[in-house]
């Protein structure tokens, strides 16, 4: 299942209008996920945000840890920062950065950490979103985990942007994606 839909949205009462564009995928087993976040991990560089979205156990630090581990090179434990709220890990180039926002008790939390600065000069993953408000990068990956009902191990992630640099990796990954689906 794969769908290619492309919109005009209105990003709240700006007077200019913004494109969309929303992708979405099935993805059967938890190595369909694995695959699909190491393609993306490749491209990924300094000041890339991905916004991980779903309800627990859609997925999100399953597709965050793959993608840390692809990014990284090697296998590595990658813990969910439920408690700590970020994890950093050292990459050549620049920091990555992972963030669960669960526990966020106030926005004062986002400058205190420094994932403000993070999501401008690292590379940023950041599992329940919605608690960012005011610090929500327009220049984004939304990623948007489910679960597929009757279907124990799938999920279904819809991936939307705005910014154009999005285009080319996302057009890449989802050819590739879909040549070895058929």
């Amino acid at each position: 299942m794969h769908s290619f839909r492309l919109a005009a949205f209105v990003w709240e009462g700006h007077c200019a209008a913004m494109t969309m564009t929303t992708l979405t995928f099935l993805l059967p087993t938890p190595d369909d996920t694995t695959t699909l976040a190491s393609k993306i991990s490749k491209s990924l560089s300094p000041g890339d945000c991905l916004l991980l979205e779903g309800p627990i156990g859609a997925g999100k630090t399953h597709f965050a840890r793959a993608l840390i581990q692809s990014r990284l090179g090697r296998e590595e434990d990658v813990p969910s920062p439920t408690f700590t709220l970020v994890q950093c890990y050292d990459l050549p180039e620049t920091e990555l950065w992972h963030a669960d926002l669960y526990r966020l008790t106030s926005l004062d939390e986002i400058e205190e950490l420094g994932l403000s600065e993070a999501m401008e000069t690292a590379i940023c993953l950041i599992e329940w979103p919605d608690r960012l408000g005011e610090y929500w990068p327009n220049h984004a990956l939304h990623l948007s985990l489910s679960l597929v009902p009757q279907a124990e191990d799938a999920r279904q992630i819809t991936i939307t942007f705005s910014d154009e640099k999005w285009q080319n990796l996302i057009g890449q990954v989802s050819k590739e994606y879909l040549d070895e689906q058929s």
